[in-house]
């Protein structure tokens, strides 16, 4: 009896298995951030991704997806000695950070493009969203995103920064000046992050040409984080990177480009780590910045305004897995204290980039919308 039980369960198990696999959809393409003329990895429409890796010589290959590699596909060695696997689920729409093991080793998918993340350079992979046309590549005029060089005293060294300047930059007048958001990165990221996995230069494109915005610039560098150790992001010291924003950045772009150098024209905003960078820079200079931004990290209280004549608008958001009612509290307790607050909860998301990119596509409009 025990026998037949025991037999049965295995046949229904398999079964399952068998029927949950026959459900996902064969309308496998490459991902969109796949090298030139790389099939591999594939997407498909139900968000599923499969992967394909030639290692003959391997014993063991798997994918682990996500910031930092958490979790894991296991793939399957064939014949031809190429290992193949499916995820066990669907991915959530948007872009993920991904890596292989291969026999204990990791290393990166040569099928997709490099993308700094996790303090290291990570592969990525892109699930199509139903709303990606705000960040789609359009047949409008584009922004220019230019890399800059400055030496910096506070660390004796030469940085860099990436400058947005919107598509009208060049050809309006000289006396045409524009505001300026400082978008921070987050853990395990620097300076590319905006621009490479975000899509920034995209999304503002996409604003200016449909007339959501006034045109501004954005400018991103390396925040300054990474040496930051997980579980002391409260103690960690943010000040040497408040005064290279703030007394060397800051002047740079200034006396480099048309900017409006004032704070009522001048934004910071971060996603998670840099959003927790952002909210001590912000409280604690608040003569330079008048509009802040927390994306995914850092929150406001109207206890930590001092001044609130200081603050023009402030924007918090979260994708919907991240606890989003704790963000909509948190700008309602803003607005109830008299300064002009917004919460927003981008739906069915994480911890991750599509989150962000709504986020600054919303937030490009409460800051500086038509």
């Amino acid at each position: 009896m025990k026998r037949f039980v025991s037999v049965f369960i295995a046949a229904a198990l398999a079964a399952t298995v068998c029927s949950a696999q026959a459900e996902i959809k064969e309308d496998f393409v490459p991902s969109s951030k796949n090298q030139p003329g790389q099939q591999y990895p594939m997407v498909n429409s139900q968000g599923y991704a499969r992967f394909r890796i030639q290692a003959p010589n391997a014993q063991s290959v798997s994918v682990s997806l996500g910031l930092g590699g958490n979790g894991g596909t296991r793939l399957t060695k064939g014949d031809d000695g190429y290992w193949t696997g499916t995820t066990a689920g669907p991915m959530d729409e948007g872009f993920h950070y991904y890596h292989l093991t291969i026999d204990g080793g990791t290393f990166n998918d040569p099928g997709t493009n490099n993308y700094y993340g996790s303090s290291r350079w990570e592969s990525g992979i892109e699930i199509p969203a139903k709303d990606q046309e705000i960040f789609a590549e359009r047949d409008i005029p584009h922004g220019f995103v230019q890399q800059i060089l400055f030496w910096c005293k506070e660390t004796n060294s030469l940085k860099r920064a990436f400058v947005y300047t919107p598509p009208t930059y060049f050809s309006d007048k000289e006396s045409v000046r524009y505001p300026v958001l400082y978008l921070q990165h987050g853990y395990g990221e620097d300076e590319t992050a905006w621009f490479t996995q975000g899509h920034a230069n995209l999304i503002m494109d996409n604003l200016i040409a449909d007339g959501k915005i006034q045109p501004f610039i954005i400018v991103t560098t390396y925040g300054m984080i990474n040496d930051a150790k997980f579980g002391q992001i409260a103690t960690f010291d943010y000040s040497p990177f408040q005064r290279v924003l703030c007394d060397e950045l800051v002047p740079y772009i200034d006396s480099h480009f048309r900017t409006i150098a004032k704070k009522d024209s001048r934004a910071m905003a971060g996603l998670s780590m840099g959003g927790f960078t952002t909210q001590v820079v912000t409280l604690a200079r608040p003569e330079v910045f008048g509009y802040y931004g927390l994306l995914s990290g850092g929150s406001y209280t109207p206890q930590d305004i001092k001044d609130k004549k200081q603050v023009n608008k402030i924007f918090v958001s979260c994708g919907s897995k991240e606890g989003g009612d704790r963000i909509m509290k948190q700008a309602e307790d803003l607005r109830a204290a008299g300064i002009e607050a917004m919460g927003y909860v981008s739906e069915g998301t994480a911890h991750e980039f599509l989150t962000w990119r709504r986020a600054l596509y919303q937030m490009a409009q409460y800051f500086w919308g038509k």
